[in-house]
């Protein structure tokens, strides 16, 4: 399975404590522009709300250019998420913790869609800044220059 499409900002923004591979259902024009790279993670994130469901929000993914425009195509729309009870209950419990959100780290496309789920812990700008400094250190001390 390859990766099509990257959330970058998720693993800077989040502390991810555990993550989860999903189906997505999506309609034949947006399998296609998925396996062409066209979908955008930025922004979004998933929620439950009180049916169930569990849904992508804010994911865009563009119209497949090969095939005829749909009328009323939104790409932004909700998708619904495809998960086993259990790991939908796991989601529900974390959801309930304070600071805690899902966010969507990738879009991975082999036989079927998939997105891998991250349950992450928001992040402090001073834990931002940390991070930063931390990886300068770690460059430097590979490159072989002292720090």
């Amino acid at each position: 399975m390859g990766i099509v499409a990257k959330n970058r900002r998720a693993r800077y923004d989040y502390d991810i404590l555990e993550t989860i591979e999903a189906g997505v259902v999506l309609t034949g024009q947006e399998v296609k522009s998925c396996r062409r790279g066209n979908v955008n993670l930025a922004g979004s994130y998933v929620i439950i709300p009180r049916s169930g469901d569990v849904l992508l929000k804010n994911a865009t993914i563009a119209p497949y250019v090969f095939a005829s425009q749909l009328e009323g195509y939104d790409p932004k729309r909700d998708r619904k998420i495809l998960l086993k009870k259990s790991e939908s209950d796991r989601l529900q419990r974390a959801l309930e913790q304070k600071g805690v959100t899902v966010i969507p780290l990738d879009v991975r496309c082999g036989r079927y869609v998939k997105l891998l789920l991250g349950v992450g812990h928001g992040r402090k700008r001073y834990d931002k800044r940390q991070k930063i400094k931390e990886k300068e250190v770690k460059r430097k001390l590979k490159k072989g220059e002292e720090y």
